[in-house]
């Protein structure tokens, strides 16, 4: 799909954006803005495991609308003002993680003028696939 993004802020500065939000309650990071990629870190806390002791799946699936809706918005012209707003997203959660940090990943599947479609990857520390997402979002204006 070549290069998606049409402006690159920095990942401290996206990290930024999540100032105030769910994403930074539950202490999620942007780590790196990839030429076909957008990846973060989400730690498997207190904040973030259900009450078995394993990530919750409701943690993995806001991890999941984070990382999608910020790099569908950096595909948009920052001049338009639009954003991507999620109006769809599974998960299937295919390994238990019970403590450290899982990476979550985010690529396009599908960018359109109304909609985009995004893949979204979270791995444990070893690079097992813990749940695999995805993510249709709307192509809005703010």
């Amino acid at each position: 799909m070549g290069d998606p993004f049409r402006h690159r802020p920095s990942p401290e500065s996206l990290t930024r954006l999540l100032a105030g939000t769910a994403g930074e309650s539950l202490g999620i990071t942007i780590t790196e803005v990839g030429p076909d990629f957008l990846r973060g870190t989400l730690p498997v806390d207190a904040r973030t495991r259900q009450p078995f002791g394993l990530l919750h799946g409701g943690s993995s699936v806001l991890f999941a609308e984070t990382l999608a809706s910020l790099a569908g918005w950096l595909c948009l012209d920052p001049e338009a003002g639009q954003q991507a707003a999620g109006i769809e997203i599974n998960a299937n959660h295919l390994r238990a993680v019970t403590q450290g940090v899982v990476t979550g990943t985010a690529r396009p599947v599908h960018l359109g003028r109304a909609t985009q479609v995004w893949e979204i990857r979270i791995e444990d520390e070893q690079g097992r696939l813990a749940c695999l997402s995805r993510m249709t979002a709307a192509v809005v204006g703010r």
